[in-house]
């Protein structure tokens, strides 16, 4: 198997929602504040801890729209944090839950019929590395198994 990385969302995009820049819906990201831990930033792959305000927002994990790309909500703290480091080891964040949806596309930003699946946490980074030995996948996108939102890029280190 060829080595994994978890990839967060980029700084700059992080800094355009935190700055109150438009969603991807073209709408202002919306203000909260938890009262408890448990709220997942999608920037530096760290729960938002009570206290801490976060956003929330419309997010398209893809560079344009079209059919297959994906919208949805997503949390980010609202203040400036540091991204999450690309890395192999999945990011401690991602072992509070049980399972996650691990999905392939290709480098057209497509679906790659077939790859979808909820897979246990501890088995995600080798599902990831099989799904990317395929010619036909570019990238895995890891989602939440309730709700389907996105929580981190994978792709080949």
């Amino acid at each position: 198997m060829r080595p994994i990385r978890f990839i967060a969302m980029t700084t700059t995009l992080a800094r355009h929602y935190q700055a109150g820049g438009a969603d991807a819906n073209g709408q202002i990201p919306e203000t909260y504040t938890p009262d408890g831990d448990g709220v997942p930033c999608r920037h530096c792959l760290q729960n938002v801890k009570a206290g801490e305000k976060y956003l929330v927002l419309s997010h398209r994990p893809f560079p344009a729209p079209q059919p297959y790309a994906e919208t949805g909500p997503i949390f980010l703290h609202a203040e400036a944090c540091e991204r999450h480091a690309e890395t192999a080891e999945l990011p401690e964040m991602f072992n509070e839950n049980s399972d996650y949806i691990l999905r392939g596309y290709s480098c057209q930003d497509r679906i790659v019929y077939g790859t979808g699946g909820v897979v246990k946490t501890e088995g995600i980074a080798v599902r990831a590395e099989e799904l990317l030995t395929r010619d036909d996948i570019a990238y895995v996108h890891m989602r939440s198994a309730r709700n389907n939102c996105f929580q981190c890029r994978i792709e080949l280190a």
